[in-house]
């Protein structure tokens, strides 16, 4: 008797499945991983940024663009000055300096509701840099996740 040559066997079928549960076992934590390198790349960019404006907003107090309070470090008392700009006290005509087009957030903080303010940890000049505190002026930031990057650092300490 002849066959006929439709289908597939069983056999063929689960060594298939088989064939395709190993390649998926593999993507997958390579796409969580490849997920998480993106985030830690923008945890960098985020905090190269925030933390060129503080020096920026640090150089403009210094140079008498920005008006300092007499007891002031001359950091700007909240991230939000930054974006909001300031009053440059050397034109005639009060012109803003900005600092920051926008905040970047924190993208290892959980709640997406959150202000992009309030997804960083804040260091304050008089504060020493193993207990960072919140104070009247932002010196540093800091992200707030308890989560170790892949390079064996803890993300709040780079």
């Amino acid at each position: 008797m002849k066959r006929s040559g439709r289908g597939f066997t069983l056999i063929e079928l689960v060594v298939t499945m088989a064939i395709v549960g190993i390649l998926a076992s593999i993507a997958v934590p390579l796409g969580e991983l490849s997920v998480r390198r993106a985030k830690e790349q923008e945890l960098r960019s985020a905090l190269r940024q925030i933390r060129e404006a503080l020096d920026t907003y640090k150089r403009a107090t210094d140079e008498g663009r920005v008006q300092r309070r007499a007891d002031g470090s001359g950091y700007p008392p909240s991230l939000d000055a930054l974006v909001g700009g300031v009053d440059d006290v050397k034109t005639p005509v009060q012109n803003k300096i900005y600092f920051l087009r926008r905040l970047p957030r924190d993208p290892f903080y959980p709640d997406a509701q959150t202000s992009a303010a309030d997804t960083w940890g804040k260091r304050a000049y008089a504060s020493p840099p193993d207990a960072p505190t919140e104070g009247t002026d932002v010196f540093d930031v800091y992200s707030l996740s308890e989560r170790v990057g892949l390079n064996g650092i803890a993300y709040r300490e780079w």
